[in-house]
């Protein structure tokens, strides 16, 4: 037995995930796209995997990197995420502001955390190439400014604290 794509796609509309936009630079030029695939792979080493379609106009530039960065988005940034999933443009034309870290990698200014990471494994899966990068380095500010921006049922969102009843 066989899941259509149109049934699997409405399973995990269903199924709230993170926003980020990961970045890299190939040939000294940026390029980055906006995923909802990043997972915690491990804690030591410290390793995350996010998956990226062979089809996609940034794909060439992740296959030839050897480093990415993760920009964490908060929940006002759908912005930057449109921008990031948005094909045919130059994402990082203004407005996009970013700059390089002292490693080259660009970097979102406006991100409010972002993790470095050597790419380790990129390995074929269906449509997709997932890769699995080892952090490096992170910049985590002291707390989190706002919620984070998530995708749920085809459109960015956000979250809010669950209420807790007491019994």
């Amino acid at each position: 037995m066989s899941v259509s794509a149109d049934t699997f796609r409405s399973v995990f509309r269903r199924y709230a995930t993170g926003v980020v936009v990961i970045t890299t630079s190939a040939g000294g030029r940026p390029a980055g796209l906006t995923a909802t695939s990043l997972a915690s792979v491990s804690l030591d080493p410290p390793l995350l995997s996010f998956a990226v379609s062979a089809s996609a106009s940034a794909w060439p530039a992740f296959a030839a990197a050897g480093s990415v960065v993760v920009n964490f988005l908060d929940a006002d940034q759908h912005h930057i995420a449109t921008r990031f999933a948005t094909s045919g443009i130059d994402r990082f034309a203004a407005p996009t502001a970013w700059s390089r870290l002292a490693s080259g990698e660009p970097v979102l200014d406006d991100a409010p955390s972002h993790l470095r990471a050597h790419v380790t494994h990129r390995l074929p899966v269906g449509d997709h190439v997932i890769v699995v990068a080892r952090v490096v380095d992170a910049a985590v500010p002291a707390a989190p400014s706002a919620a984070p921006l998530v995708y749920h049922a085809g459109a960015y969102a956000t979250v809010a604290p669950a209420a807790v009843s007491t019994p």
